[in-house]
């Protein structure tokens, strides 16, 4: 493959929506138009299992009161199914608007859960976000296979290059979220030294790398108006901005080799105490490299500038963690993390 060579040609991107009402196919098939996609329409949760095998979807969008089989059930048979466990699913429901049939709808593996009627806008905006993770991970999936393909001649060239394609897209990040520029490279750095710290072996510690520089990759799938806001974030925009690990979920499972490297983009807003998200989970339900990250993650931060504050001085730091060990932070870890920060002095 040649610098002339097109790496992947992205079809049309197809949504699966499913409905027992035919005038509600028609009206959600009209508006999905406007994204320039194919719409696949099942009145059933029978038709739309048969679609789903044959035909690769970047979202489906159910009703959830149909006959025979409703909304739920669809989506429990539909993760349960290797070949569409991972097609993102959501909810729509006239009938069911409560926190009890939301989180049943998560529970069954929605990504998202909106009443009817629904405002088109916010739903071609919750769209739009699918069709771009799917026509990214197809970009990533053929990256993967032209690089696979390299594996028996240049092993050591396929790796360079996976890191070299994952570097540039947290670049590509960083340019778009410009006070942060540098920010994903010194968070590897920190994090791969307290790997090294812990006893991680060299093999895990590939993985661990690849996530921490992907850690923020799902704020691709947030609008510019709240990414880039100069203001406070409303409580809608910042329920918007808590979904990129959820996003970046939704993008990295997809790609083979990218799996072992999820931990840490998925968790690395989790508290050691429950209270962060996307999933609330609390202790060692958390995964280690995640952990080990929001360390780095916050040292970092702290220390560097940003347009509303000045950074900390190392000491305020080190209060802080030690402040917030047990609550966000790992308490053994968080010792260990000041420890090597005040072998390492000022080499940070």
């Amino acid at each position: 493959m040649n610098k002339n060579d097109k790496v992947v040609f992205i079809a049309k991107p197809k949504i699966l929506i499913v409905d027992d009402y035919a005038e509600n196919l028609f009206t959600l098939t009209r508006l999905l138009k406007e994204l320039d996609v194919d719409v696949y329409q099942a009145t059933s949760g029978e038709d739309a299992l048969g679609l789903t095998l044959e035909n690769d979807f970047c979202v489906a969008i159910l009703d959830v009161q149909m006959p025979k089989m409703d909304g739920y059930e669809l989506a429990e048979l539909l993760r349960g199914n290797e070949s569409t466990s991972k097609l993102p699913i959501i909810f729509l429901s006239a009938m069911y608007s409560d926190e009890y049939h939301h989180r049943k709808g998560y529970d069954a593996g929605a990504v998202d859960f909106l009443s009817k009627p629904y405002i088109p806008d916010i739903l071609l905006s919750k769209v739009r976000v699918f069709i771009r993770l799917y026509e990214q991970r197809l970009q990533l999936e053929s990256w993967g296979h032209w690089l696979e393909f390299l594996v028996a001649e240049r092993t050591d060239e396929l790796s360079q290059s996976y890191d070299a394609t994952l570097s540039g897209w947290a670049m590509a990040l960083e340019l778009r979220e410009r006070e942060t520029a540098g920010h994903s490279h010194r968070v590897v750095k920190l994090t791969l030294s307290m790997a090294n710290e812990i006893g991680i072996s060299p093999e895990q510690q590939i993985h661990i790398h690849r996530g921490a520089l992907l850690h923020d990759i799902g704020k691709m799938g947030i609008a510019d108006s709240i990414l880039l806001k100069p203001a406070s974030l409303t409580s809608d925009e910042w329920d918007e901005m808590r979904q990129h690990p959820i996003y970046a979920y939704e993008l990295l499972r997809q790609i083979k080799f990218l799996e072992p490297a999820l931990n840490i983009p998925y968790s690395h807003h989790e508290k050691w105490d429950g209270t962060g998200y996307p999933r609330g989970l609390s202790g060692e339900q958390i995964p280690l490299e995640a952990r080990i990250f929001a360390l780095a993650d916050v040292w970092d931060a702290l220390t560097s500038d940003r347009p509303y504050r000045k950074s900390l001085t190392r000491e305020e730091v080190v209060q802080y963690i030690r402040e917030n060990s047990g609550s966000h932070f790992d308490p053994s870890l968080a010792e260990r993390f000041i420890k090597m920060m005040e072998r390492r002095s000022g080499d940070v």
